[in-house]
């Protein structure tokens, strides 16, 4: 199966064409295994391109441990260019059809040259039974919340995926491989969710760390960072 490998901000993926490349029928256990940083290709997730009945391609994307996400930021971003790179699209703003609905990526041109790629993200979702989060109905901003052996306080939203934003004062001080995987799958998020620590450095700059649902620790989270900039607003 030919493979191309491709990073945004260093959050990495192994791309198909699934127009050409015959897929395997255990796509779930291949990508995991594919995605294994010693003994596969090595990436946080598998994307493919597809043809769509809704809009002009259509993006799949497997974490690396197996478990399919509905979006991803930098991974549609990945898929834009290759998309544009190989002909499978000739116009700079596209549809994507994706498990959380239409997105539209935006191709940068610079002197002709493409020189990066926006995404129209939609609206954040707030509402608790949505993101999912247990919980009174409403939104939870800077909510107490039991991690292991603290008390941190969380905002969640739904940015096509779920995420789950905690304000620290040094995020490099947080122990991330601690306290990521416990947020992750916290039983007051029954889908899981994406996890990131959140500095604000002033009123124009955010620092964060990321700890992605079924990808773990990575360098990048486009949808992360839309949600960071959501959380630090409402807060």
């Amino acid at each position: 199966m030919n493979f191309t490998k491709m990073h945004g901000l260093g959050n990495d993926f192994i791309l198909v064409d699934g127009f050409k490349e015959k897929l395997p029928a255990d796509l779930l256990k291949t990508a995991a295994k594919l995605c294994d940083r010693h003994f596969g290709i090595g990436a946080d997730g598998l994307i493919l391109v597809l043809p769509s009945d809704k809009a002009d391609l259509k993006m799949r994307i497997i974490n690396s441990d197996g478990s399919e996400a509905e979006m991803c930021g930098n991974g549609i971003r990945c898929f834009a260019r290759y998309a544009y790179e190989r002909g499978l699209v000739n116009k700079e703003i596209f549809t994507v059809e994706t498990l959380a609905g239409i997105m539209t990526p935006r191709l940068v041109f610079e002197q002709n040259k493409l020189t990066g790629i926006t995404v129209d993200m939609g609206e954040p979702v707030l509402e608790r039974s949505a993101i999912p989060m247990l919980g009174p109905a409403g939104q939870a901003l800077h909510e107490p919340l039991t991690v292991l052996d603290k008390i941190v306080y969380v905002t969640a939203l739904l940015m096509g995926v779920p995420h789950c934003v905690v304000l620290v004062d040094d995020v490099s001080k947080v122990a991330i491989e601690k306290y990521g995987p416990a947020l992750e799958t916290h039983a007051v998020f029954p889908q899981k969710t994406n996890v990131h620590f959140l500095e604000v450095l002033n009123d124009q700059e955010i620092k964060m760390r990321v700890w992605e649902r079924g990808a773990g620790l990575t360098l990048a989270c486009g949808t992360g960072a839309c949600a960071s900039l959501i959380a630090a607003v409402l807060n």
